[in-house]
């Protein structure tokens, strides 16, 4: 094998921590439940819609799926929710992974089938999908592998590629004016905070703003090829940008930013939390035995 696709192959597969994707399913699991429960009830709400206005996707197309009804909604619901809590133990990964990433995708799907596609689950699709092949993976386990590699290293893909399509789709749909306009300006007339309606006093911030969005979106595969430190600091600051958005106008892309966490050592961080609890209960013990 040539050296170029030798060093594609090793960067496409490499050896990582297996307790890390154990952490990551364990934020996937829950955030499924905190989704399917408080965040986003549009495929609930479906169950009740008359079916006029269903309108399938290419993936009911595809598989022949029908219109949403009150029993499908309820079974896709609380299915998921029992099935993700179920996953969240750890047991039969491949079984639960694979039940609760066919529940969720079905339910998404009756959510939009009937209006607008949101972009930012595309990454958590691919998460649920792809997490249950890594098999077996506990927050204690010391193992690294290839399949734990390629699991993360698909999911950090497409979270970039969100990034990146966006800003294409921005340019190939709204053109060049989607920067020179007032395209931030109307976002925060319609759904402003109070924190975000004193930008409308100097609204070329908000342009600036527009360019500098476009440009971190393009700019975004730059992480694969920066070192761990930078890398760190790159998604480190995906996330103060998307706190500053939700800050001015309310817009959270939440599977996007559990799809995020791929980039980062969770098992390291989760190391240094117990250690950091371990020597503050070991301070506490101490001065509660000294006191007289």
């Amino acid at each position: 094998m040539s050296g170029p696709s030798h060093r594609f192959l090793s960067w496409l597969l490499p050896v990582f921590p297996v307790a890390r994707v154990a952490y990551l399913r364990l934020v996937v699991y829950a955030f499924v439940v905190i989704d399917v429960v408080y965040l986003h009830h549009d495929g609930f709400y479906h169950g009740w819609a008359d079916p006029i206005w269903y309108r399938p996707l290419i993936m009911g197309e595809l598989l022949h799926l029908p219109a949403a009804s009150v029993a499908l909604v309820m079974v896709l619901k609380w299915g998921c929710v029992l099935a993700a809590l179920a996953a969240l133990t750890g047991r039969a990964p491949r079984i639960l992974g694979w039940t609760v990433a066919v529940l969720w995708i079905w339910y998404q799907y009756v959510a939009f089938s009937y209006g607008k596609v949101d972009h930012d689950r595309a990454d958590f699709v691919i998460a649920l999908l792809i997490l249950p092949t890594a098999g077996l993976a506990h927050l204690n386990d010391e193992r690294r592998s290839q399949a734990a590699g390629f699991a993360l290293r698909l999911i950090q893909i497409m979270a970039i590629a969100t990034y990146f399509l966006s800003a294409v789709a921005k340019v190939r749909f709204g053109g060049w004016e989607w920067v020179n306009s007032a395209t931030m300006v109307r976002a925060v007339v319609r759904r402003g905070t109070p924190w975000a309606q004193w930008l409308l006093e100097v609204p070329w911030t908000l342009h600036y703003f527009q360019w500098f969005i476009l440009a971190a979106e393009f700019l975004s595969p730059l992480i694969f090829l920066v070192n761990e430190k930078w890398r760190r600091r790159m998604v480190a600051g995906w996330f103060l940008f998307h706190a500053m958005t939700y800050a001015a106008i309310t817009i959270a892309f939440w599977p996007h930013l559990v799809m995020m966490l791929a980039f980062l050592p969770l098992e390291e961080y989760a190391r240094r939390a117990r250690s950091w609890i371990a020597r503050w209960r070991g301070g506490r013990g101490r001065r509660a035995a000294e006191l007289p």
